[in-house]
This record gives C-alpha cells, structure tokens and sequence, in this order.
C-alpha cells in the first residue's frame, strides 16, 4: 500500500525545476530511491540523472556499502527518502559539488517541508530540540529520545501547525517544518518522538498506521518544499517543488483552519 518503485528508467517521470551547467534542481517524486544502498533493488534518481547528463559521472563522493563495494552516488549532494517527495539539487561538476556540499555542511542551506501527522497539535509553533542516536532495537531506524545508542548528534526541527481537524472521526495536523540541521530521518523521527509521527510512515508511524484511515494517502506524507541556497555562480535560488495533489486534497479533507 504505502511505497513503490520503478523498474525500468524510462519509466521514470521527473520533473526539473531548474537548470544550468552547475546543477540540476528536481521534484522527486515519492517511492524512487536516490542513490543505491546495497539493500535494495530498483531504479534511482542518479540511474535517470546520469542518462540525462552522463558527463557527472564520478561527481561527489565516493561511497561504499556495508560490503565495501562501490554505490554509484553521481552528483549526490544530499538526499531525501525514498518516500520523501520534493526538492532535490544534483551537481554536475566537482566545484559545483564541493561548494553544494559547503552550503549543506555550513548550513547555509534553509528547506521547509510540509507532512501530515497523526493527532491534533495543541500549540501554534514550536521546536523540537532532541538530540538523534541509532535505535537498539531496529538498524534502519534513528531514536531522539532515552534509550538512543552509539553517538549522539544534535539536532532541531523548527515547526508550526498551519492546520488540524478531523476525517471520518480522527484527528489530523498539517505541519511546516524547518529543519535546522540535516540528521537522518530527522524530521520523522522529531515527529515521532513527541507521538505526532508522519501519516504512512511505515518505519516511524507503524503502531498508527493499522488502525487508521491514514487520510487515504497511498504514500508518507512528506514532502520537501522549499529549498534556498547560494549557487555556485553566486545567485541567491529559491526553489519550490509543488505539493503534490494528494496533499491538497488532505488539506482540504481537515479544512478546520487553526485558531478558528
């Protein structure tokens, strides 16, 4: 139900958002991986990236799994979730990447995500301020609360509830947040951790997900949105990947605005 892939690449249908000699800004769609892991199988966004502009091959760093064999990660500055949506900048150079890299590193980089969440959210903004270690129970997951193992990284989320309400009898809240550091899983896991986790997020919402109607999305409901940062010719970009039609129709379906 929740999750899917492509097989082959002319399968996959991405949209550019931004182009120039530098970089290559996509809308991601949900349910494509961005590079190999070594775990899964399946078509990625570098396999249509490096059909698109083979001559990024190599760029970035190189990277290798749990095997130590090479994962091709062409032009991968950062990445999201394979079933994240949304903003995603591909260098196609080695400068381009190395000042990309800079701007993730430096946090110069602001992105605001949009997500649905299981519940109603009783305050207007807030931040969560939880510092992300490894699950002891789960490898592919992340924890930011008591319990978390190995290196304990910090980490803040910026958010703010831009509506609630309910559909067929459940509560739901529509979140803008701003992630102010770049942990894996952060946001879903900072949701999680406060008992507001992701709608359809199998790995973070699984205890949820079962007994609800999940708003009828077939998909997590995360999506990257925003992303502004300088680019290599010195231009200040923002970006916007639109939301997905199924978000607008979630929206709607809990029209009760906040404060009303």
């Amino acid at each position: 139900m929740f999750g899917f892939g492509k097989e082959k690449k002319e399968d996959i249908e991405i949209e550019i958002l931004f182009e120039n000699d530098a970089v290559l800004v996509i809308n991601k769609p949900a349910g494509i991986m961005v590079h190999p892991d070594g775990h899964h199988e399946g078509v990625t966004v570098v396999d249509w990236f490096l059909e698109r502009c083979p001559e990024a091959k190599g760029v970035g760093e190189p990277q290798n799994n749990n095997k130590g064999e090479p994962l091709e990660r062409s032009g991968v500055v950062h990445r999201l979730d394979t079933e994240t949506s949304g903003v995603l900048v591909l260098a196609k150079t080695q400068a381009s990447f190395a000042h990309l890299k800079r701007q993730f590193h430096d946090r110069f980089a602001k992105k605001e995500y949009r997500a649905f969440v299981y519940g109603p959210v009783r305050e207007r903004w807030g931040t969560i301020d939880k510092p992300i270690g490894r699950s002891p129970k789960d490898f592919r997951k992340r924890l930011a609360s008591q319990g978390a193992k190995g290196n304990l990284r910090e980490a803040a989320t910026d958010w703010e509830c831009i509506g609630q309400g309910r559909y067929n009898d459940e509560d739901f809240s529509y979140m803008k947040l701003k992630p102010r550091t770049g942990r894996t899983h952060q946001i879903r896991v900072h949701l999680r951790a406060i008992d507001r986790p992701v709608v359809g997020d199998v790995l973070y919402a699984d205890y949820l997900m079962e007994k609800s109607n999940n708003l009828d999305l077939k998909r997590m409901a995360l999506h990257a949105h925003t992303l502004e940062l300088l680019l290599p010719d010195g231009s200040e970009e923002r970006f916007i990947a639109p939301l997905p039609l199924c978000f607008e129709e979630a929206a709607e379906k809990i029209a009760e605005e906040v404060g009303e």
